[in-house]
């Protein structure tokens, strides 16, 4: 069993700065890209940025110059730094692993694991 845990998120006011944190636990041999998405009131969810286990990172066009997505290796921990945040941030941001478990290591299958999500409300 593999859990993703996210905290950090809160109420800000637009313009301000939040930090989300996601730390994956459990039957883990390694985790490969790692990511956050967000989904607010009546839309689809959608791609926030990505990191690979190597740093490559890869963003959305609305999070860039304002998100930066970094990942702890060793704490299986992944950030995303939000400044300069706008009332349209406004979302349930989730965090997003792909995952080699001790049960999947012999067929070395990566498989989707997603947190419960955290709220990010922006006041304008």
């Amino acid at each position: 069993q593999v859990q993703l845990v996210e905290s950090g998120g809160g109420l800000v006011q637009a313009g301000g700065s939040l930090r989300l944190s996601c730390a994956a636990s459990g039957s883990i041999f390694s985790v490969s890209a790692m990511g956050w998405y967000r989904q607010a009131p009546g839309k689809q969810r959608e791609l926030v940025a990505t990191i690979t286990s190597g740093d490559s990172t890869n963003y959305a066009d609305f999070a860039k110059g304002r998100f930066a997505i970094s990942r702890d290796n060793a704490k299986n921990t992944v950030y995303l730094q939000m400044n300069s945040l706008k009332a349209e941030d406004t979302a349930v941001y989730y965090c997003h692993g792909d995952i080699v478990t001790f049960q999947t290591l012999g067929s070395g299958k990566k498989v989707d694991y997603w947190g419960q999500g955290t709220q990010v409300t922006v006041s304008s």
